[in-house]
């Protein structure tokens, strides 16, 4: 890095006597940003903004120099903001500072005159897009309401902890998030009898089942017959008010389900939709644990049109993973009562112990969204926390194994790019191809190896836009590569010691999970290119990978308690950090459940001397149909550190707390009613307060589905070693009374924190306003439109308006067949600051996106997509060639066309 820096600097003309000289640059990093101090010879007028591909950040010092031998700092390869800081000439008289990112940053500037310097503040961020982060993170279970949306389709079924971690109490946003389909209903009352029986017998066939032999009565070898469907929600263990019949059977390669449901024609709920796009639609699901560990299962479900959806389920975990995708078959017909759907599951797409007789854990599921019904074959109450313990017992597998089995799945893709070099046109070509495979190899049935070379880590998916101004830590982005989301599930604890994304730029990685008896075994292996991408070339690490690890063994204790041991691992040159901890899940009652976690770390950078840490966490949560609480403590120490982890904050100790209460009216168009309240405290390691927040609300959810949650809270932040002390009101609605509308909405209105003030300024309190509308339409079954948009203001006490941020998303998917899409998105991005009172550019941006996708399978698809990016660029007459911010967003900066084809081979 100081090789291109100096030669840079001797090109840099002798400064006059009256300028102003850059001394040096001082470098220091934590775990939640990044900070860079010029050293200036006297106080200087500067500007600053933000450059893209590559991503940087620039400030141009007015009438200022650097020294005959500026001090630039060596920035670590491991840093994961920076990739390198240069200095050079803009005009005549205008330093520029550049610093390059490996990654999307937002950033502020504070200005110091005694002695004269510039304070760049950077922190991990992502390119604007539409779900909305409240500043600082809260507790789901205390209520925060993610972007409205659709229900899921998985029905919650209380089973884990609710709080969910945060980086420091603070308000919440809202609410708890609502179940899907509504929670239940009837008031309180003693559990229904159980079905008579909880045993299942699935007979072999000599052919598979064929739809059609159900539409017009029941064929001579239908399998088992299931028909005692119980409600869970809104009754609880009340028949299903619908008709559902299921027919299971087996033979030596598939697993055939088949439902008859009776429904109203007008009222069935049925679209062409997407691949695990039928949230809002009638469905059916079956439920495998193949181990019967009471800990995992596979879910299939199908809609009424044969839509189908696949997840794995962990108990203790609040959402099934619907990133798990495997092959399998599915049909459905609509009938003049109602619709039949059949499945067939091939043995190959499962695991399962290495035995002869089997003998599986199944549920059955229905749900029915106009009254937020979810009916279940054997009776499931949320009366018990958990699902997979009232599953039923089934019998009859025998002589199923699937031989061999073997996956591959290659892969190419080609990348046509136009886009801006630095801020000057024109548009620059850069062409790109690829190719690769993913391989899987299923060992004695219960043990997966997955191995990718080369992998593809493009997405061929729009992200959902998110709202990243005036964010205190690093958003959040889920995993979405094949290779690292299968059997995530086996390499998570309570504290997220392994975030799979710290893994950015890998060529070769293998992975081996499964169970073996009562243990869960979980080992990963990858290199990564990106830290030695991100060296200086002058760096004996540049070209270097890292090499990374994780180790997870779990084991069964008894009925539905687990112990377990995770390692993480990574090195790159002399660089090293070792990760240890243990934790347990503990069932105390039927409704109670005890979570803890102890973990160690050990790093050592280049330079620097050893350090190691600890971290502690402990919860404990119950989860009832009326009553629900849960509280929790956690202690990280000002040295822990999880490299491989997502840990917002060290150097905490915080204690947390929410409790709900819902009221069930039996026969009434209301479902649920009731308080809620939560609260929580932080200190460091010094006895000092960081943060607190308490809120109370209520909510309400009909028949429909509709409801609305309201709330209040009070809260307590220390920014910087500033204390700061604000409030704020939040509703949240939704409705999807009209098969054909769903509409959703949030308001949030008090006060906040401006996190990057301009100027000299300290970060200050203002006046906020945050609100959220979205509308989903389907006017046809095959049509679906979506509206989204965001308004954010941020308003000084004093008067003045701080920002305001509008964004705006329309997005179009029109379904040919089950496999043929094209969907296009629109989406709008400005942001109008007041420059004098925050560190933010102005900026105004249109994206657009077609995505043509023809998805056989999950392995088989071809997808051929286009974008263009515009911003409100126009030519500056006063630097002829360069582009300045002016005007609408009509200049092109950026366009693509793609081109991604798979193939999935199975021997």
């Amino acid at each position: 890095m100081l090789l291109p820096a100096l030669l840079l600097y001797l090109a840099v003309p002798a400064t006059a006597s009256d300028d102003a000289v850059l001394e040096s640059i001082d470098y220091a990093s934590q775990p939640e940003r990044a900070q860079l101090t010029l050293h200036l010879s006297k106080p200087v007028q500067f500007t600053s903004g933000r450059l893209a591909n590559p991503d940087r950040i620039y400030i141009d010092l007015a009438h200022s120099a650097a020294a005959a031998a500026p001090a630039l700092p060596s920035v670590p390869a491991e840093d994961a903001i920076i990739r390198q800081i240069r200095i050079g000439l803009q005009g005549t008289d205008t330093l520029r500072v550049v610093i390059d990112l490996k990654s999307p940053a937002s950033f502020s500037i504070v200005q110091a005159n005694a002695p004269p310097r510039l304070l760049l503040i950077l922190r991990p961020a992502h390119p604007p897009s539409l779900t909305k982060l409240e500043g600082p993170a809260v507790p789901s279970g205390a209520a925060q309401i993610p972007l409205p949306s659709p229900p899921p389709l998985h029905p919650q079924i209380p089973s884990g902890p609710i709080l969910a971690e945060m980086g420091n109490p603070a308000p919440p946003a809202g609410p708890p998030p609502t179940p899907a389909l509504a929670p239940p209903s009837p008031s309180i009352r003693p559990a229904p009898s159980l079905p008579p029986s909880r045993t299942l017998t699935i007979p072999r066939v000599s052919r598979p089942p064929r739809i059609e032999e159900f539409l017009h009565g029941v064929p001579p070898q239908p399998g088992a017959r299931i028909d005692d469907f119980r409600q869970r929600e809104p009754g609880d263990g009340v028949p299903a008010s619908e008709p559902t019949t299921a027919w299971l059977s087996y033979d030596e390669r598939n697993l055939y389900v088949v439902f008859v449901c009776k429904e109203e024609p007008a009222k069935l709920r049925a679209n062409m939709a997407k691949r695990e796009d039928i949230s809002n639609d009638d469905q059916v699901a079956v439920y495998f644990d193949t181990f019967r560990d009471r800990r995992h299962a596979y879910l299939f479900a199908v809609n009424p049109l044969g839509i189908q959806s696949d997840a794995i389920f962990t108990e203790g975990q609040s959402d099934p993973d619907y990133s798990f995708d495997t092959l399998w078959y599915s049909e459905g017909r609509l009938t003049p009562d109602g619709y039949v759907v059949s499945m067939s599951i091939p043995f190959k797409s499962v695991r399962f112990a290495n035995e002869n007789q089997q003998t599986w854990s199944v549920a059955l599921r229905r749900t029915i969204p106009r009254n937020n019904e979810n009916s279940y074959w054997p009776y499931i109450t949320n009366r018990t926390t958990g699902m997979l313990q009232q599953m039923a017992e089934m019998n009859g597998l025998s002589e199923i194994s699937p031989g061999r089995n073997i996956q591959l799945i290659p892969y190419g893709t080609f990348t046509s790019e136009r886009s801006l070099n630095s801020n000057q046109p024109p548009l620059v070509t850069q062409n790109d191809a690829r190719v690769g495979m993913d391989a899987k190899a299923v060992l004695g049935n219960a043990l997966t190896l997955d191995v990718t070379l080369n992998p593809d880590f493009s997405q061929v998916e729009s992200d959902d836009p998110q709202v990243t101004i005036n964010q205190r830590y690093e958003v959040y982005f889920p995993e979405k590569r094949p290779f690292f989301v299968e059997n995530a599930s086996y390499f998570q604890t309570p504290i997220d010691l392994f975030f799979s994304r710290r893994i950015a730029d890998p060529e070769f990685g293998a992975k081996l999970t499964g169970k073996i008896g009562h243990w869960d075994l979980g080992v990963l292996a990858s290199d990564d290119r990106a830290p030695g991408e991100g060296a200086p070339t002058d760096n004996p690490l540049s070209g270097a990978r890292a090499a990374d690890g994780v180790f997870s063994l779990r084991r069964e204790l008894g009925d539905q308690s687990t112990i377990g041991v995770l390692a993480t691992t990574q090195d790159f040159g002399s660089n090293s950090n070792r990760v240890f901890s243990v934790d347990t899940r503990l069932r105390l009652a039927p409704t109670w459940f005890f979570t803890g976690q102890a973990v160690h770390s050990f790093d050592h950078q280049a330079g620097s001397s050893p350090t190691q840490g600890s971290a502690y966490f402990a919860d404990l949560a119950r989860n009832g149909r009326h009553f629900t609480y849960e509280g929790s403590y956690s202690d990280y120490s000002p040295d822990f550190n999880a490299r491989l982890g997502y840990i917002k904050r060290v150097d905490l100790r915080k204690t947390e707390h929410y409790a709900t209460y819902l009221w069930r009216p039996e026969s009434s168009s209301i479902l649920d009613f009731g308080p809620f309240a939560g609260a929580a405290v932080d200190w460091d390691h010094h006895g000092v307060l960081q943060d607190w927040y308490a809120n109370a609300g209520f909510s309400m959810d009909f028949k429909g589905p509709s409801g609305f949650r309201a709330s209040r809270y009070e809260t307590f932040e220390r920014y910087l070693n500033v204390p700061f002390r604000y409030d704020k009101n939040d509703l949240y609605f939704y409705t999807g009374r009209l098969r054909w509308l769903y509409i959703y909405g949030t308001i949030d209105q008090g006060s906040g924190v401006n996190y990057d003030p301009a100027g000299t300024l300290l970060p200050f309190l203002g006046k906020t306003i945050d609100a959220s509308f979205g509308v989903t339409l389907r006017p046809k079954p095959r049509l679906k439109l979506d509206e989204l948009y965001y308004y954010d203001r941020f308003q000084s006490f004093s008067g003045p308006v701080v920002y305001t941020n509008h964004l705006w998303r329309t997005k179009l998917n029109y379904q040919f067949t089950k496999a043929l899409s094209l969907r296009a998105i629109i989406d709008y991005y400005g942001v109008l600051p007041n420059v004098d009172l925050i560190q933010q550019g102005r900026l105004k941006q249109v994206t657009g996106d077609i995505l043509l996708t023809w998805l056989l399978n999950p392995g088989t698809a071809l997808y051929i997509g286009y974008n263009n990016q515009h911003q409100n660029l126009a030519l500056d007459p006063d630097a002829p060639g360069t582009l300045r911010p002016y005007g609408p967003p009509n200049y092109l900066t950026n366009s693509q066309i793609f081109i991604k084809l798979s193939y999935l081979l199975r021997f």
